[in-house]
């Protein structure tokens, strides 16, 4: 049985929200281009890297699916400013979710996962992603 978490993965269409403090965030833009994903990186940090928007308002309207992984700005306005636009898939990386962001949680047209390390899902073979994801799942929390 697939988990909603794996089914995330699974779509075509991104963006990914960083501000360049969590690292993973970077691996999984890199996983998601090698898998020819569409992709929007969104930076908002300081000194935002080249070819990246840095403003949430140009996410592109099509865009279905949201990776968010910042913690110099509250994820929760994120989802709301995106919601607003008809955005409702969003992946809110491990140690980066809040209080308000699981308030939002509980809204039935939003489909939000918190508490989770997107590399846990994309990254492949013997890697410390692999043994992180091999000790999620003997806990039962993968």
């Amino acid at each position: 049985m697939v988990t909603k978490q794996e089914e995330f993965w699974e779509k075509d269409n991104f963006a990914v929200i960083t501000d360049g403090t969590k690292p993973a965030l970077k691996w999984t833009i890199d996983e998601l281009r090698k898998r020819g994903k569409k992709i929007h990186v969104v930076d908002l940090s300081d000194k935002p890297a080249p070819d990246t928007l840095s403003d949430i308002a140009h996410v592109p309207k099509d865009t279905r699916n949201v990776i968010i992984g910042v913690t110099k700005t509250e994820p929760a306005r994120i989802i709301e400013q995106l919601a607003s636009r008809g955005i409702t898939h969003f992946w809110v990386h491990w140690k980066t979710d809040t209080c308000d962001v699981e308030h939002l949680t509980g809204d039935p047209k939003l489909e939000i996962i918190t508490g989770r390390c997107s590399m846990m899902y994309l990254g492949k073979g013997a890697s410390i992603h692999g043994f992180h994801r091999f000790i999620a799942r003997s806990l039962g929390k993968y």
